[in-house]
């Protein structure tokens, strides 16, 4: 429909499913919210353990974890039913007790599944427990299972608007906004030039390979 509608290149953020690329057939471009995101936790003077809060997000978390050179931990879930889920084991649990976590992930639809590994994390020690995510989607009641749960603080980008109505409701929200980096993206693409910069520049100093 977009191309149809006439649409000859489109730009991306942070897809859900890196396969949705392949349905066009015309230039695609795909950014990442990570340096906004980085930037923001690499201010603080804390030390982090990432925290993966499912087998999928786990190239995403040990990026991250590199970038911020923290160690890393990984949450194993069973879904037994749409936006509900069990968690069963953490890999790396003796990282738990004491520590600072970020709870990384892609978006933030109910919640459910994010404050229920946050207050399985706290009952294990963890001393402050964050989430970050690109996108705030918080449907239903989201917002209120976030403030009720162990979760200290969500980070998310304005990649989804969070109406006046939201935000009185999201006491542990924070919202970072992604304008500039879509903003040198686009003059990256009508001045020909390659949108990679945009990552390679923000983690030069942090980072020596990435894979």
């Amino acid at each position: 429909m977009i191309t149809t509608a006439g649409a000859n290149r489109i730009l991306l953020l942070d897809v859900h499913a890196m396969q949705i690329q392949g349905y066009f057939d015309i230039p695609v471009d795909h950014l990442f919210a990570t340096p906004v995101l980085f930037d923001y936790f690499k201010k603080s003077k804390e030390q982090y353990t990432i925290v993966s809060p499912d087998a999928g997000g786990v190239e995403r978390a040990r990026f991250f974890a590199r970038l911020l050179k923290a160690d890393m931990a990984i949450i194993d879930k069973r879904r037994y039913e749409k936006n509900k889920a069990t968690v069963m084991n953490i890999i790396g649990e003796n990282l738990i007790p004491g520590s600072n976590l970020i709870i990384l992930d892609d978006m933030i639809d109910t919640a459910g599944t994010l404050c229920s590994a946050a207050n399985v994390l706290a009952e294990r020690g963890a001393k402050k427990i964050y989430a970050c995510a690109t996108h705030g989607v918080f449907s239903a009641n989201a917002l209120d299972t976030i403030n009720s749960s162990a979760l200290t603080k969500v980070v998310v980008t304005d990649s989804i608007y969070l109406n006046e109505e939201k935000r009185k409701d999201a006491k542990k929200v924070e919202v970072l906004s992604i304008a500039s980096l879509m903003a040198d993206a686009i003059r990256r693409i009508h001045e020909d030039k390659s949108v990679s910069p945009l990552f390679l520049d923000a983690y030069s100093n942090n980072i020596t390979v990435l894979e």
